[in-house]
């Protein structure tokens, strides 16, 4: 079967669509990011196997060296797994706050190259370096360029894929890893992508696989192949965009944003309050949103934080650091309750509660130490279902029942987020 790409151009037109502007983007990734901050100090542990994760069996890795990796080690793996499988491994609890330093360092970096900036995590990012060819010049002397001062400023390395659009530049900096640099031309793209398996594309997961061997599709180049008409049959509207992706189509920019730091939620009470049964009703529902923010943008939080703000308008905040990572509501509750009972006896009455969690990972890439408590486990899947009613229902139709007594609500206060 003869590749036919979008509207029936063959593979060399199909890369250069009319109207597309020709861009030049970049994807830098670090390369076992945790593990090679944590070798700057412990040079002697270079070429071993090494792994960041509590050494507790019910933890998880949240990253290993690829000495570790030889043996079948992966981020997320129950640690007492990865043991198993490389007994010799040196295992080095996390270090968050460094880890988020010099994520703050790679990401400067990055903004001095271009003002286009997307960041995807703490270690990786997109770059639209198309401004800056002008001052800096070519495509791969700027990937060079980003390597050599990641290396030289920051103690650890990168590696950079370089295309035309975001999907490519991906994939490129994936399969150089570690320590490479991979520039895939506009000429080069199509003949490139129809040489990879069909799991290389955005989308196809283990399901969608099987689907796609059901219909003799296993590489790129059969999906490339294949009519937009059959795949949206199977797939259905992810049928078109996979389509277009095996034909390097990917015509989504690159967005400067920020990691967000923190995330929560506060109430001013239209009258102030010194009410103990209140404000636990209030912690309760603050709680709830900002864990379904948390798991929404998914994420999970080291730090728990509560704002008091008095009559006088005086405001005092307590923090506590948890040893798991939380995106539950009741977990978030039972700390935020500690501590309001930390504060003690109030001289005055309540103007303003609020509940912020802080000290943000991401929840793929967090060594989550797995709770002996299986309530803790209960909670959290009672959450993720009352997720999926919001989504469908919207946010009031389930509440926890404390919050549904007519007494808890603060009157016509204001709400705003934290």
């Amino acid at each position: 079967m003869t590749a036919v790409g979008p509207a029936g151009m063959n593979q060399a037109s199909a890369a250069r669509l009319p109207g597309r502007r020709r861009t030049c983007i970049m994807h830098v990734d670090m390369d076992a990011f945790f593990v090679s901050v944590e070798l700057r100090t412990r040079p002697e542990l270079r070429g071993k196997p090494v792994i960041v994760g509590f050494p507790g069996e019910r933890s998880v890795v949240l990253s290993g060296s690829y000495e570790a990796r030889a043996f079948g080690v992966k981020s997320a793996m129950p640690m007492a797994v990865a043991m198993r499988m490389c007994p010799q491994a040196v295992v080095i609890e996390p270090r968050h706050k460094l880890y988020y330093e010099v994520s703050g360092q790679l990401m400067a970096i990055f903004e001095s190259i271009t003002g286009l900036v997307e960041p995807l995590s703490v270690d990786e990012a997109f770059l639209d370096v198309t401004g800056a060819l002008r001052r800096l010049g070519p495509p791969r002397g700027i990937g060079e360029l980003i390597r050599r001062r990641v290396a030289a400023e920051l103690g650890i390395t990168a590696s950079v894929g370089i295309a035309e659009t975001k999907f490519v530049a991906k994939i490129a900096s994936t399969r150089c890893k570690p320590d490479g640099l991979l520039l895939i031309g506009p000429d080069q793209t199509v003949p490139y992508l129809h040489s990879l398996p069909v799991g290389a594309l955005w989308g196809v997961g283990a399901k969608t696989k099987e689907v796609l061997a059901k219909m003799g599709i296993s590489t790129v180049a059969d999906v490339a192949a294949t009519p937009v008409s059959s795949l949206k049959k199977v797939l259905g509207a992810t049928g078109e965009h996979v389509h277009q992706l095996a034909w390097g189509i990917d015509p989504r920019p690159v967005t400067p944003m920020r990691l967000e730091k923190s995330i929560g939620a506060e109430e001013t009470f239209a009258t102030d309050t010194d009410d103990d049964a209140l404000l636990r009703r209030e912690l309760l529902r603050l709680s709830h949103r900002t864990a379904g923010r948390l798991r929404s943008s998914g994420m999970v939080a080291r730090t728990v934080a509560l704002k008091l703000r008095f009559a006088d308008f005086s405001t005092i905040t307590r923090s506590r650091t948890v040893q798991t990572p939380v995106d539950s509501a009741q977990l978030i509750y039972a700390v935020a309750l500690q501590l309001l009972e930390s504060v003690g006896t109030r001289a005055m009455a309540v103007r303003l509660v609020g509940v912020r969690a802080e000290q943000l990972e991401e929840a793929a890439r967090t060594s989550l130490q797995l709770s002996i408590d299986r309530r803790d486990d209960n909670w959290r899947a009672a959450e993720q279902a009352l997720d999926e009613v919001a989504r469908k229902f919207g946010n009031k139709s389930v509440l926890p029942a404390r919050l549904m007594e007519p007494e808890n609500r603060p009157g016509d206060s204001t709400q705003r987020p934290a």
